[in-house]
């Protein structure tokens, strides 16, 4: 059977391109098609990764594969998605939200505004930019990219989660993906609600989980190279034990 193998930020690099066909004996596993990746290449930068097959994580290595499947490869994320108004890619559901990926300059303001409701008492809002040095090197410009289908669906639920935890009226979250420069807001996250307590609580909710769950990563250039950010280490549970080498 053949699955489609997408590696993400760094493994990109490790695997040497953005794509493969993998062909593998039917009753295959997630920890089989590891250890045939690994033929020949060191198992150390699958440390610490995740594993998505067809757009949802997977937390058993022994896994079965299916013809046709598609298996993410995805390192820590470091997310920390036009105008907000033309999104490339956007999920609308209820209780309201707003949930996109754009390419486009995201208009703040715009979206705060469109966010308040006459019943809320409240908004609260995290509005991550791009700044001008990392660890004391200086930064020319950032670079997002996204397993879109999946960040959607993860970004999607975390905002249907905010309601249910905290019981928030409306939540908007927006990341760009695509190149940045120093200033440029990069995500954005809204919260409105009936009280301060809640929205607060749930901003900080919301930021902090995407940073470390939704499969978006950052390649940082500088004026001395370019790396893609470390990124923190995924909730317990969720990251895929790296195969042996042989």
């Amino acid at each position: 059977m053949q699955v489609r193998v997408l590696p993400f930020g760094t493994l990109k690099d490790w695997l040497g391109q953005s794509a493969i066909t993998v062909e593998l004996p039917q009753g295959a596993t997630v920890a089989d098609l590891l250890r045939q990746l690994c033929a020949g290449r060191s198992a150390e930068p699958l440390r610490g990764i995740a594993i998505s097959v067809n757009a949802e994580y997977v937390t058993q290595r022994h896994a079965v594969l299916c013809e046709g499947d598609e298996v993410g490869l995805l390192p820590p994320v470091s997310g920390g998605s036009g105008r907000a108004e033309s999104p490339s890619a956007e999920v609308a559901a209820q209780p309201p939200m707003r949930v996109a990926l754009t390419r486009e300059p995201i208009d703040a303001a715009g979206l705060v505004a469109a966010a308040k409701q006459g019943e809320d008492g409240a908004v609260v809002v995290f509005d991550g930019i791009v700044r001008n040095q990392t660890r004391g090197r200086k930064t020319l410009s950032l670079e997002y990219e996204a397993y879109e289908e999946m960040a959607l669906k993860q970004m999607s639920e975390l905002a249907r989660e905010a309601h249910r935890r905290f019981g928030v009226r409306h939540v908007t979250l927006i990341h760009r993906l695509g190149r940045l420069q120093v200033g440029e807001t990069s995500v954005l996250v809204v919260v409105t609600s009936g009280h301060r307590a809640q929205a607060f609580e749930a901003c900080r909710w919301l930021i902090d989980t995407l940073k470390k769950t939704v499969p978006i990563w950052k390649k940082e250039t500088f004026v001395d190279g370019a790396v893609w950010a470390e990124g923190e280490a995924f909730p317990a549970g969720m990251a895929a034990e790296a195969p042996h080498e042989a």
